[in-house]
């Protein structure tokens, strides 16, 4: 298990960089950044960003997720989903906001779910009323 440190958000405070090679699970928060080979499990609220040229398999359950290397695996954001060209996803998305660049190859499905206490479901649509003939 690999754990970072807190930093202000927006700020990397882990970075998997070219070459390196993991398997197993990580959890963090904070902002992390695969740029080499992962494989296994990522938990975390905060954000996860796959760099060009990152290849990860694994299954992912974060905030929110910046792609634009290669993954395989579903992936279950809280916030939102980006994937960027060059950016290759072969897995499920379950996601509230999910944005997809031209370019990208992404093959599964994508489920576009509310957040948590966020949107209602649009309430039934009132029967339209006859207008009188005169």
């Amino acid at each position: 298990m690999v754990a970072a440190k807190q930093a202000p958000m927006g700020e990397i405070t882990t970075l998997l960089g070219p070459g390196a090679q993991f398997e197993g699970k990580l959890t963090f928060d904070g902002t992390v950044r695969i740029d080499g080979r992962f494989k296994g499990e990522v938990f975390s609220d905060d954000t996860l960003v796959i760099g060009e040229g990152a290849v990860v398999e694994a299954e992912i359950e974060i905030g929110d997720v910046i792609i634009q290397g290669v993954v395989v695996g579903n992936i279950k954001a809280k916030r939102s989903i980006e994937i960027h060209a060059p950016g290759r996803v072969k897995g499920d998305l379950h996601t509230p906001s999910l944005q997809i660049a031209k370019g990208v190859i992404f093959e599964g499905r994508s489920f576009m779910e509310a957040a948590a206490g966020g949107l209602k479901p649009p309430a039934p649509a009132k029967p339209a009323q006859p207008t009188p003939v005169k």
